[in-house]
């Protein structure tokens, strides 16, 4: 039986066809970083990020131009929501909600006056599309940082309660809220203090995290430690690095804490030690890639790939699939029986096989 957490109580929002918040599941997002006027570039990055298990994704709409490429991405048949990323220029707010965004991403107080907030809530509201406020440590306001001294995480906290004040203030309040920080502390406890000063939906992430190594690392830690606590809603890990890549960190984020709302194949693999008597790092490389290379990783199985027979059998057995390694050799289980002896160059083979079958009897 699985461990599991404790929710957050919050109100729900919804971007198309997802639901964000209320208790719906985690959901993984992520952003385009093609030229946002050439559309087929864009169209080709969010399939690829929907196939990796994207549930929205966000572009930049730095001009009304850009908006057009809701629209084209539509008439490309693609399902996934999508949300526009807006700065300064409620206009551009206005025209992508009109070009068919799912959600917009603004902070109020950066696009003018009141009657231009409230013309962006009214468009939203009328259309039944949220607004995600997002407040990152590298901008924050300038009274905000003369007040706190620094953008710490009272001060973040601060900004995103005056921003969804404002939109409050014309009664919208389809609202998701984000602070961001490339400090994993400093995210850590803004994310704490909103969750205990508003019931909005919260978006969490780690901004400027770093290359795919780092930003991955500090990405668990920060997202991990919230969800963990029952905080957050839905999530980006934000990487220098090809977006479909966060999509992949984040699903293992949520597969970590049995989050997940999508299938997905569960590999455990021992650290290895001076018992190993086969290759295990390059067989458990060699076997993710056949398993992508196959379709087989959105299968709900574990896999099990141990190096000795000291935790070995035990894990093997737990698994769906799994081997313990010999010299040279393997012993491979299956629903917790010995099915076969494999030599070492057959294992991955061997696995693959049997995954395809039980892939026929999933199906």
């Amino acid at each position: 039986m699985k461990e599991t957490f404790s929710k957050r109580d919050c109100r729900r929002v919804t971007a198309g066809p997802l639901a964000i918040g209320g208790g719906a599941p985690v959901s993984v997002q992520s952003m385009t970083n093609t030229d946002p006027h050439d559309f087929a570039a864009c169209l080709r990055q969010v399939q690829a990020l929907a196939e990796a298990g994207c549930d929205l994704v966000r572009l930049t709409v730095p001009d009304e131009a850009a908006a057009g490429v809701f629209p084209y991405l539509r008439g490309a048949g693609l399902t996934v929501p999508l949300c526009a990323d807006i700065h300064f220029d409620h206009k551009l707010a206005l025209a992508a909600v009109a070009a068919g965004a799912d959600k917009i991403r603004l902070n109020p107080g950066n696009i003018g006056g009141r009657d231009r907030v409230r013309a962006v809530a009214e468009a939203c509201g009328e259309r039944g599309i949220p607004i995600r406020i997002g407040v990152n440590a590298g901008s924050l306001e300038r009274h905000l940082l003369e007040k706190h001294g620094a953008p710490t995480a009272e001060a973040l906290c601060e900004s995103a309660l005056y921003h969804a004040s404002l939109l409050e203030d014309c009664g919208f309040y389809d609202v998701v809220l984000s602070v961001k920080a490339s400090s994993v502390p400093t995210m850590i406890a803004a994310n704490r203090l909103l969750a205990e000063r508003t019931s909005y939906p919260l978006h969490l992430g780690v901004t400027e995290a770093g290359d795919e190594h780092a930003g991955t690392v500090k990405s668990a830690v920060g997202i991990g430690t919230l969800l963990a606590e029952g905080i957050g809603d839905t999530v980006r890990v934000s990487l220098t690095a090809d977006p479909v890549r966060e999509v992949a960190a984040a699903r293992e984020i949520l597969d970590s804490l049995s989050l997940s709302s999508r299938p997905r194949l569960s590999i455990v693999s021992c650290p290895t030690c001076g018992r190993t008597g086969i290759d295990l790092c390059a067989l458990s490389a060699e076997f993710r890639r056949a398993a992508e290379r196959e379709g087989l990783l959105s299968l709900p199985l574990t896999v099990a790939l141990m190096g000795c027979v000291v935790n070995g059998p035990g894990e093997a057995r737990e698994a769906d699939l799994g081997i313990a390694g010999g010299r040279g050799e393997a012993v491979l289980f299956e629903k917790g029986d010995v099915v076969a002896k494999l030599p070492e160059e057959g294992i991955v083979a061997a696995l693959i096989d049997r995954l395809k079958a039980l892939r026929s009897e999933h199906s």
